[in-house]
């Protein structure tokens, strides 16, 4: 800040008590246009970050609500291919009939094909990155880590859970037996189940998130939201 000194003499300490409360005004009013610009440039960013979180999460939940549909129908598909072989093996059913109740009821073939979808979270590093995390209203900002922090708790627990429910080398060799058709129906039986716990663990996990991140951040659904505030 550049101050001109005065170029007339001051004669009283009027003079000077007027002279020195410009100075002081000039001053104030310097730094407040300066507060001003920098609370306009933290809001903005704030608020810019924000909307790329939202949509992020937006994104996120329709992703998740997808792949709760195709893990669940999965699910119900191979618990009924399960309950039938269940039902044959106790009743000692021919392989005839067996693999009559596996083409109807897996007319292509058996597979798993659990889904879990890729959680972005690019904008929320992006916003703690550049520091604009910082000027997002606190409670909002709980609420957006909140939903992130779940997202990476979940991924972690579904990934670590997943081997640990079925063998995949010996899923895999069964398969194989069911096509060349000498295999145990027993066997498939094991296996089959440990796809359906596969396949409930992943919808019930994507179940649980969905829940999670609707009670953080209730007014984030997939077709609606609004404005976050800033400070």
């Amino acid at each position: 800040m550049h101050l001109e000194p005065p170029n007339t003499r001051l004669e009283s300490f009027k003079d000077f008590a007027k002279h020195y409360l410009m100075i002081v005004l000039s001053i104030l009013t310097a730094l407040g246009l300066e507060a001003w610009i920098e609370h306009t440039h933290h809001a903005h960013a704030a608020a810019t970050a924000s909307a790329q979180i939202e949509t992020e999460i937006r994104q996120n939940l329709a992703d998740i609500d997808t792949d709760i549909a195709h893990d669940s129908a999965r699910m119900q598909s191979l618990e009924k291919l399960r309950d039938q072989l269940q039902a044959d093996v106790e009743s000692h059913a021919t392989i005839d009939t067996i693999q009559q109740h596996i083409h109807q009821l897996a007319p292509g073939d058996i597979y798993l094909d659990w889904r879990w979808p890729n959680l972005r979270q690019e904008a929320w590093n992006v916003a703690v990155a550049n520091q604009s995390a910082g000027w997002i209203d606190a409670a909002r900002l709980r609420s957006y880590s909140a939903v992130y922090a779940a997202q990476d708790a979940m991924t972690r627990l579904i990934m670590m859970d997943a081997p640990s429910i079925y063998d995949g080398p010996r899923m895999q060799n069964t398969l194989l037996d069911v096509r060349t058709g000498d295999y145990q129906p027993r066997d498939l039986l094991h296996v089959v189940n440990q796809m359906c716990g596969v396949a409930s663990e992943a919808t019930h996990g994507l179940q649980a998130l969905a829940q999670r991140i609707r009670t953080a951040v209730p007014d984030l659904a997939p077709d609606s939201g609004k404005p976050a505030a800033a400070h």
